[in-house]
């Protein structure tokens, strides 16, 4: 019998929560020592600071110190690969995005299994992403710039902080779901990205609203759409990509995963702390400003989410023939 990838991808989901769900007797007593949040990205970014809130909630909450630890390199793959291969035993964590769901298609020969080898604890946030142009672009709409983009196929270009960043595939989401041809300029990184847009060498980008945001404020930038499938409060006026491109949704979030033989008790305890934390009226004020929403779920719908992505960006990676920088 021919199994789905997407069956595969639930049934190998499933099997990490049943060797999670064996509780002991001693997570009750969890944590026994600080326990250390790994970040693969850089100190100072969203990521990064999103982690330290949420370790300072759960240091507060749990009496003992989550210390952040920031691994970045390989797309993330280097803070991945040392939660797998840590303890099971709750006390070294994994901070993580679409870019974990991302990498399980774009890169062939990984040392771990994404879904097999982390166990979802619980997400905390979306980040929504804002289709951005710049000003000089003749197109305040999406379809304007779909017209622009069509009357000049092929020398438009989307630029983004670099190869298989969940910005770039929202961008190859929007090329694929629109029928467009921009040509991909990765950076290496939002800020010289950011700047080349505001220079007008490239013309357009998908981009974090916790970075665009005041960019768009002060006109610098010219916001066409968002692309969740809802509208955020930070922009209440800009539409959304999906209402001018029927099904098209995408956008950024982060959650915690753990080593996937940890205890259920273990991940039932963070998760219930975790929900607290982002329904927390001081938590989520902090959240607003980074231009995020609160996005809890339990382990099992974290664990579907995950699924969900990771077989939404490998479609996009394969019909856009995707390779790692």
């Amino acid at each position: 019998m021919k199994v789905s990838r997407r069956h595969f991808l639930r049934l190998t989901a499933g099997a990490a929560a049943l060797r999670s769900g064996s509780g002991i007797a001693w997570a009750q007593s969890y944590p026994l020592r600080p326990v250390r949040l790994i970040v693969g990205l850089a100190p100072g970014g969203s990521a990064d600071i999103l982690a330290r809130l949420m370790g300072q909630w759960l240091t507060e909450r749990l009496g003992q110190q989550f210390v952040v630890d920031n691994r970045p390199g390989a797309g993330g793959n280097i803070a991945t690969e040392a939660v797998v291969n840590a303890p099971a035993d709750g006390h070294t964590l994994l901070l993580f995005g679409p870019s974990s769901a991302i990498n399980a298609t774009l890169y062939d020969k990984l040392n771990f299994n994404f879904i097999r080898d982390l166990a979802p604890v619980g997400s905390i946030v979306r980040d929504p992403i804002v289709m951005v142009v710049n000003p000089g672009v003749p197109a305040t709409t999406v379809p304007e710039f779909l017209a622009y983009a069509k009357a000049n196929s092929g020398k438009i270009s989307m630029a983004s902080p670099g190869i298989g960043t969940a910005n770039h595939m929202t961008g190859e989401l929007f090329k694929i779901m629109a029928g467009v041809d921009l040509i991909h300029v990765p950076y290496r990184g939002g800020a010289p990205a950011a700047a080349d847009l505001l220079s007008g060498r490239v013309q357009t980008m998908f981009g974090n609203l916790s970075f665009v945001l005041e960019y768009v404020r002060s006109g610098k930038l010219r916001a066409l759409a968002v692309t969740t499938a809802t509208r955020v409060p930070a922009l209440p006026d800009i539409p959304t990509v999906s209402e001018f491109v029927p099904g098209y949704e995408a956008s950024g979030w982060f959650g915690i995963g753990a080593p996937g033989n940890t205890p259920g008790q273990i991940i039932g305890k963070l998760n219930r702390e975790l929900n607290a934390g982002v329904a927390n009226p001081v938590v989520k004020a902090r959240i607003a400003e980074l231009g995020a929403v609160p996005m809890p779920m339990s382990p099992a719908e974290f664990g579907n989410f995950i699924v969900d992505e990771t077989e939404k960006w490998g479609k996009v990676i394969r019909a856009a023939g995707i390779k790692p920088a």
